[in-house]
């Protein structure tokens, strides 16, 4: 039998299953994909916030790296939580030598509001990152943080979107959370709401563009969100989709997955990684 497509994620660890990698390579599975990852943190994390985090050394990510990509090969990197200055420009430098769609999630804050990056690594974000970037996947605060551009209307997107772009991505994803009427915070993917039932995203290269709309769940266990929609589109991006179309499946995937989010501990759950699985009609699984 020949393999699947391979995706690898560049992430830190949550120990508590519901983000990072392992949110990471669940994802990856229910998408019908062969997940690998580096790891690049380790978090002591679970329902109710991240109690401590420790980066491995530049060396360690760099060999991961090497190890996976020289002898396995990729068909699409996704990034998360990459915490230094350092780490950041490692990894920029060996997504840019690789001959494979990037999807870069600028992972700043956890779902707790845990600073999981460095304010110094900032600016090798946008200098670094950014310009390997397939697809950049900011929520509105990372929009913030990185370009000073602050969201306060679905009209503001376009303005986010430009500001992201100008820092050179192919295309820039902005997840619109925090807008009026919108959902409750969700990590690393915000859903604004409109009319009180709809989440909204708008896809852009800077002239092609795609709002992305879909139903709004009610539903606090919303815990890994943006780094299983960014895993998603890496995954479709690995199965041979354009950016537009792998861009609507991962949300598509990611809206099921919030619906079917559960509880866990005495804090936020995680979205149902395998919710694909238990439907009788997964059309996420693309």
């Amino acid at each position: 039998m020949s393999a699947p497509p391979r995706v690898l994620t560049v992430a830190g660890s949550d120990s508590g299953g519901g983000a990072g990698v392992q949110a990471d390579l669940k994802t990856m599975l229910a998408l019908g994909v062969h997940g690998m990852s580096v790891i690049t943190a380790v978090t002591a994390q679970n329902s109710l916030g991240v109690q401590g985090a420790w980066e491995l050394p530049v060396e360690a990510v760099r060999s991961q790296y090497r190890s996976v990509v020289d002898d396995i090969g990729v068909q699409a990197v996704k990034t998360g939580m990459l915490a230094s200055a350092e780490l950041v420009e490692a990894v920029a430098e060996l997504i840019g030598g690789t001959d494979a769609p990037a999807v870069v999630d600028p992972v700043g804050v956890s779902k707790h509001g845990d600073p999981l990056l460095a304010a110094s690594a900032l600016d090798s974000v946008r200098t670094k990152l950014l310009p390997v970037a397939t697809v950049a996947t900011p929520n509105l605060d990372e929009v913030a943080q990185l370009t000073g551009v602050h969201v306060e209307s679905e009209a503001d997107l376009r303005r986010a979107a430009a500001a992201v772009l100008a820092y050179g991505p192919r295309w820039a994803l902005i997840k619109g959370g925090h807008l009026p009427g919108g959902t409750a915070r969700v990590g690393g993917n915000q859903a604004a709401t409109v009319g009180g039932n709809q989440a909204v995203d708008l896809l852009t290269d800077g002239s092609e563009e795609y709002w992305l709309r879909a139903p709004r769940h009610d539903n606090r266990h919303t815990h890994g969100t943006g780094c299983t929609l960014a895993s998603a589109i890496a995954s479709q991006l690995a199965k041979g989709q354009s950016v537009p179309e792998a861009v609507a499946a991962a949300k598509e995937y990611v809206t099921g997955a919030i619906a079917a989010g559960f509880a866990l501990g005495g804090g936020i759950g995680p979205v149902d990684h395998g919710w694909v699985f238990r439907t009788q009609d997964p059309e996420g699984a693309g």
